[in-house]
């Protein structure tokens, strides 16, 4: 190989791509991650033949894992006030009420289909098969493996990071309107304030804070309810005037702002090193990870209620003494095959980044009455999205135009300063939503092996690590060391009609 670029935006090199196949790499997608080809001015357009046929080269892989990226728009970096002229475009999509059937999971890509049959097959025995490489699966693993339990199988229908938690702004946030969320997430700050250190993987964890913003008198009293709370939890969570938020973000619009809260201790991470930490981690302490695997059913093993599982996949069937649901917006499916309807639906979320600004923006900016919020890389671009109305169900993860007009229209009114600066490259993930805006969390009726990391309508990846420090530690030290919250987000307590405090807190 040599330093020849094949990425000139990002300046990626032949050798950058040869250094990730040698790190086990093989996917387009993941190389992208990986590299951050493709991710510059040209989305890919200069350099992905360059890449698939230097793939194809080092690994001898078909071309049929070479499946270009998925085509978004814009096609060329554009500014946010000519987006925010398209003006209020019609939905393709039609918000659900909730959900009544598990969601059917997308075809796997052919690059999946062809990796898959080229790669080992499972272990036949395992004491816990994880399905979903997401960062809570993720997470789980490695807590596992921190404790001792090695033989964990970890599986994933696709790529590292291809679902919601590749897809994300990388908040992570104390400020939370229930006591048990806000204590998980005073715990979860601590272990991502760890993470580099403990795993050795820079997750780029920076407290610049959040900043909530509220146009209304019902919003000023549930962040006045929120910040009482906090207090009381020993969180510093300020409610503060609209000049105060100004002297923090000098460049909004504070025109119908009346108040705002913030907590300086809320922070950001860089959600694909989140993911790539906990999964080196765990197969350096045993685990193994089999990704573009698709779980094609999942068994009880000898159909007794308190046995095992077999879980059967393309690479062949691995029996486990315990299973762990983790698939995100795919976990009703995974439930089904078990005859478990959970009350959980997807809903399509989209998010967008700019082209790189000098440092200017230090806290996450959230506006409650659209649901818009913001950030700033690390590499200085801004990070954001907006609730869009009939965002939609499913699981399709392509882009819209509406999302694009709707988020500028919202953001430059919200920072005119911002009105020239282009948007480079948007994608959408999947938001698990549930009835009471909780997770589903233990093991359903009569299946006590079988568990849910469930339904965690988008902060399950700022939740992920202190969810598996608690799983994990349960199920080391069995129900003596089982947290309150698994009988809390029990996932059952919609049928015995003793659901928790309702989580109202959620943006986006």
């Amino acid at each position: 190989m040599s330093k020849a670029i094949v990425c000139r935006c990002e300046d990626v090199t032949a050798d950058d791509v040869a250094h990730a196949v040698a790190c086990g790499y093989r996917d387009l997608e993941e190389i992208k991650r990986f590299t951050g080809f493709g991710t510059g001015p040209c989305q890919g357009k200069e350099c992905h033949a360059l890449v698939a046929r230097q793939l194809v080269q080092l690994t001898g892989a078909p071309p049929a894992t070479m499946a270009p990226f998925t085509s978004r728009s814009p096609l060329v970096p554009t500014p946010f006030r000519a987006l925010a002229g398209l003006g209020a475009l019609e939905s393709p999509y039609r918000a659900p009420a909730a959900a009544t059937l598990p969601p059917a999971p997308q075809t796997p890509r052919e690059a999946d289909a062809a990796l898959a049959a080229h790669a080992p097959t499972l272990p036949a025995h395992a004491d816990t098969v994880i399905i979903g490489a997401g960062v809570i699966g993720l997470a789980i693993a490695y807590y596992l493996t921190q404790a001792g339990v090695t033989d964990v199988v970890v599986i994933d229908r696709s790529y590292l990071a291809g679902g919601a938690s590749g897809r994300n702004g990388g908040g992570i946030r104390q400020q939370w309107s229930t006591e048990t969320n806000v204590r998980l997430m005073q715990a979860s700050v601590g272990l991502c304030r760890d993470f580099a250190t403990e795993l050795g993987v820079n997750n780029w964890f920076r407290q610049g804070g959040y900043l909530f913003l509220a146009r209304t008198d019902a919003e000023v009293a549930k962040l006045a309810r929120n910040a009482d709370l906090h207090a009381r939890l020993g969180i510093g969570t300020r409610l503060i005037s609209p000049a105060q938020a100004g002297e923090l973000v000098p460049e909004l619009n504070l025109q119908g702002i009346v108040a705002a809260a913030y907590n300086a201790s809320d922070g950001i991470v860089f959600p694909w090193p989140f993911l790539w930490g906990y999964a080196q981690a765990a197969q350096a302490k045993g685990a193994k990870l089999f990704t573009h695997t698709a779980v094609h059913a999942l068994e009880r093993d000898g159909g007794e209620a308190g046995g095992g599982f077999i879980v059967r996949t393309a690479r062949g069937s691995v029996r486990a003494r315990r299973v762990v649901n983790a698939a995100g917006a795919w976990s009703p499916h995974i439930a089904a095959m078990l005859g478990v309807a959970l009350p959980t639906w997807p809903v399509r979320h989209e998010i967008c980044s700019s082209e790189p600004l000098k440092p200017f923006l230090q806290p996450m900016v959230s506006e409650l009455a659209s649901g818009l919020y913001c950030s700033q890389s690390m590499r200085g671009e801004l990070v954001g999205g907006c609730t869009v109305p009939d965002e939609g169900s499913g699981l399709d993860m392509s882009s819209t135009s509406r999302f694009l007009a709707t988020y500028a229209a919202r953001l430059t009114s919200l920072m005119p300063s911002l009105a020239r600066v282009k948007m480079l490259r948007q994608w959408a993930g999947p938001y698990e939503r549930s009835p009471d805006g909780n997770p589903l969390l233990g093991s359903p009726t009569g299946l006590p092996n079988f568990y849910l990391a469930a339904g965690f309508v988008g902060h399950g990846f700022m939740m992920a690590p202190i969810i598996g420090k608690l799983y994990a530690a349960w199920f080391v030290g069995g129900d003596a060391a089982k947290h309150d919250i698994f009988s809390q987000y029990a996932a059952d307590r919609f049928e015995r009609g003793s659901g928790a405090p309702r989580e109202d807190f959620s943006i986006g």
